[in-house]
């Protein structure tokens, strides 16, 4: 890899991952619609839509491999999820493969299974079982990135991203956290593992406490270096409560299964008829 885009670079794990992928690449090409300031040593920036034909074509040319974290990373309102998480994508992926891009990483999310129930353990060959909208574009994602690799030779790695922020702070959280450190990891395994046809794994770190069976990552490789367990007990004795109705509270996908959640985790209802078996 010499040169590698990552999109969604003026995002919240975007901005810390370009950090992380410092000296990586020959070649760093960041781009997202928002100002990334001046290119920093060995970076090339490019401010682009990813629905904007033109700027698919100029921020994929002469790229060898794709992050692609950009888009909506929370729930919305169906027209603009359409327009950003799957069209976007979808014209994303099309591009790369027109400019003759040969690995993508996939920014998928734990919401794309986040209906089912705690304490089931998963290992990513499971059917999918998205919590709302943004969970439903990420399906749509996981499986366009099986049609590219099927269909066109990509190779592809989709990471269903858990909780990646400084620290765990519930106990759904503690299962879930991932560090910027091994997502950016799982991100390099994606890129530079030979012979990858499609893969999903989960964008975790070591933690003890988790739904997920990472098997996946681990035969591609994948070490993680960081835990939740470090922040266990503060959690455990914190008393504070998770965000969520009875049916967020019973499912993986916490608050984004809860009725009535619209990207803000204090705006859910007290109660739910949705089922969660």
């Amino acid at each position: 890899m010499k040169r590698v885009l990552l999109t969604g670079a003026g995002g919240g794990i975007g901005r810390r991952m370009r950090q992380t992928l410092v000296g990586c690449y020959p070649i760093l090409r960041v781009s997202d619609m928002v100002d990334l300031g001046p290119p920093g040593d060995g970076e090339e920036v490019a401010i682009a839509d990813l629905t904007n034909p033109e700027d698919l074509a100029r921020i994929v040319d002469g790229v060898d491999g794709i992050i692609h974290l950009g888009g909506l990373s929370v729930e919305n309102e169906w027209d603009d999820i359409l327009r950003t998480n799957i069209d976007g994508a979808y014209r994303l992926f099309e591009a790369a493969y027109k400019a003759g891009v040969k690995r993508i990483v996939f920014a998928s999310s734990n919401h794309a299974i986040g209906f089912y129930p705690r304490g089931q353990i998963l290992d990513g060959s499971e059917r999918p079982r998205p919590d709302c909208r943004y969970g439903l574009s990420k399906v749509f994602g996981e499986a366009l990135s099986q049609y590219f690799a099927d269909n066109y030779g990509l190779g592809i790695l989709s990471i269903r991203i858990g909780f990646c922020f400084e620290k765990a702070e519930t106990q759904r959280t503690l299962g879930s956290w991932v560090s910027i450190g091994d997502l950016t990891q799982l991100c390099r395994i994606g890129l530079d593992t030979p012979e990858l046809h499609h893969e999903i794994v989960f964008g975790m770190s070591d933690n003890s406490r988790t739904w997920w069976d990472n098997k996946t990552a681990r035969r591609l490789g994948y070490q993680p270096k960081d835990s939740s367990d470090i922040w266990a007990a503060e959690v455990d004795a914190s008393g504070i409560p998770e965000p969520g109705d009875a049916v967020g509270l019973a499912v993986q996908g916490g608050p984004f299964a809860s009725e009535g959640y619209q990207g803000d985790p204090r705006r859910v209802g007290a109660d739910s008829a949705k089922p969660i078996s």
